[in-house]
C-alpha cells in the first residue's frame, strides 16, 4: 500500500486515495505516529462523489475526527491534481461543507467555509477572546508580542472551550503573525490555516486590518488571506514530501 506524504507550510498530512469508505481512526494513530509510523499531523483520505470531484475523511493525529483543516485542504487540493483525481479547478466535500480550490503549481487557493461566530468576546486567564468557527472552532487573542503565547493557557482553553487556540499580532494592518495550539495533535503547529483565517476573521471585524493581507505562522512562511464577498481565501505553498510502501501489517489495516 502506498501512502504520500505532503506539508503546507509545516502542517504536514499522509494522504492516499481509496473506493472504500470505512472508519480509519485506529490507521491515523498508527501511521501519524513520528516514531513508528510515516509521521504527520494529520490523515486524508479521498474518495470518488457523484456530486463533486472527490470528498474526504480528515483524522488529527490522535484518531479523532475534523470537520475542515485549511492546510490539508490545499494538500489535498494539489494531491488530487498531481494524482488526477481533479482539474486544476476542484471543488471537494468536508464535514465542514463544499470547498473549491485552484491550483497553481505548488501554490493553492482554497475558498473556506462561511465564519460563524460562536460566542461575544469575553475575558478569561488575563485575555480577551474570540471565538469563531472557520471550519472547526477557534479561540483567538489578539496580543502585542507573540512572546505572550503561553502553552499551559492555550491548553486550558482549548478544554474549557473544545475548540482550537490562537495568539495573533498585527504589524502595519496587512501582515499577520499567528501561533496555534490545535486540538486533535495537542500541541503548537507550525501552522494551521483554519486558525489563520480565524484570526485574520477577528482582525477584520474589529477593523484593525485590510481585506487582504499576509500570515506568518510559527513556521515563518508567508501565506495569504483576502476577503470577498462574505468568504474567505486561503493561499499558500504546498510540499510534496515523499511516497512510503507501508508493510504488509499497516497495508492489511487500510484494506
Amino acid at each position: 500500500m502506498q501512502v504520500d506524504k505532503y506539508s503546507a507550510n509545516g502542517n504536514d498530512f499522509v494522504i492516499f486515495h481509496t473506493d472504500i469508505k470505512k472508519e480509519r481512526s485506529n490507521l491515523a494513530k498508527i501511521i501519524c505516529d513520528r516514531h513508528e509510523g510515516v509521521g504527520a499531523d494529520g490523515l486524508i483520505v479521498i474518495l470518488p462523489s457523484k456530486e463533486y470531484d472527490f470528498e474526504w475523511q480528515f483524522y488529527n493525529s490522535d484518531g479523532s475526527k475534523a470537520s475542515m483543516c485549511g492546510n490539508g485542504s490545499r494538500a489535498c487540493a494539489l494531491y488530487a491534481y498531481t494524482n488526477k483525481l481533479a482539474k486544476k479547478e476542484m471543488r471537494f466535500l468536508t464535514d465542514a461543507g463544499v470547498i473549491s480550490a485552484h491550483v497553481d503549481k505548488n501554490m493553492v487557493e482554497v475558498e473556506l467555509t462561511k465564519p460563524e461566530k460562536l460566542k461575544e468576546p469575553f475575558e478569561e486567564m488575563g485575555f480577551v477572546w474570540h471565538h469563531y468557527d472557520t471550519g472547526v472552532p477557534h479561540l483567538v487573542t489578539i496580543v502585542n508580542n507573540l512572546n505572550k503565547f503561553d502553552f499551559a493557557i492555550a491548553q486550558k482553553m482549548r478544554y474549557n472551550y473544545n475548540s482550537n487556540v490562537n495568539f495573533i499580532t498585527i504589524k502595519e494592518r496587512n501582515i499577520l503573525f499567528v501561533r496555534t495550539y490545535e486540538r486533535g495533535v495537542e500541541d503548537e503547529t507550525l501552522a494551521c490555516g483554519t486558525g489563520m483565517a480565524a484570526g485574520f476573521y477577528t482582525a477584520l471585524n474589529l477593523k484593525k486590518t485590510d481585506q487582504f493581507v499576509k500570515v506568518i505562522p510559527k513556521s515563518k512562511d508567508e501565506l495569504f488571506l483576502r476577503y470577498e464577498d462574505g468568504k474567505i481565501f486561503f493561499k499558500g505553498e504546498v510540499k510534496f514530501i515523499f511516497k512510503a510502501n507501508l508493510n504488509r501489517e499497516l497495508s492489511e489495516v487500510f484494506s
